[in-house]
């Protein structure tokens, strides 16, 4: 006999010590938070902070749970397991598992939570896991866009909802999965470009260090970045492309070799600001001064809007990771019967050298 979500659910009540688990995940969040920046209420303040929906996206295509399978309940009395891809060293990780749990805590709903530590292998039994620990609902930041089928049948045979944020898994949606909730990874491609040429004046040659493989981010940054510059500046090649993993090591040594090789480099994209970062290292390690090198990264860290201010740092693009309000309130709907976009995408902001320094504290 198939187990529905309304059976599950109504057979567990909300016990006083899950409500005390949740709470013991928001303050280790909390805490997290506050060993990053030093500042407890500013970090609990960036994770509530949400993000602002641009669009529906894929055409306006729509989800309901009848077309989804499954029954309606009170996300009240729900578990939601949340599954983290990263290890936590990364700022963008930081804030997005803080959103998660805070926004879990803010409704008082039930939570349970793994992290990959950046292993695929690990962040699939890690979801079979949290089904099998009774998640009646999931949200998924997946560390690769492919090899979700067993995930995906375990869910499907119980009727489990699926958000996936920040990155898409390669799947159907209203069928394998919900809704997928993030950013316009090719625009904001695009829009590096155009401060890569603004900044740059349009001439030069260019290093692009690029995002981990096998995830949707790093082929739609690219695709957006490259097509960009190829339409708008011709004069500005892209000399070197090499992956930086999305880490700031990683980042740094793939610099060390592009100075190396291309000592005449004009400008740096990096996928993310933790590559960025990395950068920096390098040009400043190989005696480089602040402009030499135009950098432009997307993310938008404390740390990499810092660099702007610095000096170092030409442009960040904003991907806002605080997804805690917008992934439990489709989840909300969603349980209640209403219909949810499919693809929900996000507005993202941009640092420059006029708005680093008075929009510092917005950074995460």
């Amino acid at each position: 006999m198939k187990t529905t979500l309304l059976s599950r659910t109504s057979a567990r009540t909300l016990a006083a010590a899950g409500l005390a688990a949740s709470l013991v995940f928001a303050a280790g969040c909390a805490k997290s938070e506050d060993d990053a920046s030093g500042d407890s209420s500013a970090a609990q303040d960036r994770a509530d902070a949400g993000q602002e929906v641009s669009s529906g996206g894929d055409g306006g295509k729509t989800c309901a749970i009848d077309a989804y399978g499954g029954e309606r309940l009170d996300l009240r009395n729900a578990t939601v397991g949340f599954s983290q891809s990263e290890k936590e060293a990364n700022p963008f990780r930081i804030a997005e598992t803080a959103s998660i749990r805070a926004e879990a805590e803010k409704r008082g709903v039930k939570l349970l939570t793994a992290n990959a530590q950046s292993q695929f292998s690990k962040q699939i039994s890690d979801v079979q896991d949290l089904i099998a620990k009774g998640a009646d609902l999931l949200v998924i930041a997946p560390l690769n866009s492919d090899g979700w089928e067993p995930v995906l049948r375990a869910a499907g045979a119980k009727h489990i909802p699926i958000v996936t944020i920040d990155r898409k898994i390669n799947a159907t949606a209203c069928k394998d999965y919900v809704s997928f909730i993030g950013s316009d990874f090719v625009e904001q491609g695009r829009r590096a470009a155009d401060r890569m040429i603004e900044t740059t004046g349009g001439k030069g040659k260019i290093a692009i260090l690029l995002g981990a493989a096998g995830n949707n981010v790093t082929t739609e940054r690219t695709k957006g970045f490259e097509e960009r510059i190829k339409e708008k500046a011709p004069d500005l090649k892209v000399v070197f492309k090499q992956t930086g993993e999305f880490a700031r090591e990683k980042g740094q040594q793939v610099t060390e070799q592009l100075i190396q090789s291309k000592p005449d480099i004009t400008g740096i994209y990096a996928e993310n600001d933790e590559m960025g970062l990395g950068a920096v290292n390098a040009l400043k390690g190989a005696g480089k001064k602040a402009g030499d090198v135009k950098i432009v990264t997307i993310d938008g860290t404390k740390n990499a809007v810092r660099g702007i201010v610095d000096g170092w740092i030409d442009g960040v693009i904003e991907s806002n990771p605080r997804f805690g309000p917008l992934a439990f309130q489709t989840l909300d709907r969603f349980t209640k019967g209403e219909k949810v976009a499919q693809d929900i995408v996000i507005k993202d902001s941009a640092y420059t050298k006029k708005n680093a320094k008075s929009d510092l504290g917005k950074a995460y």
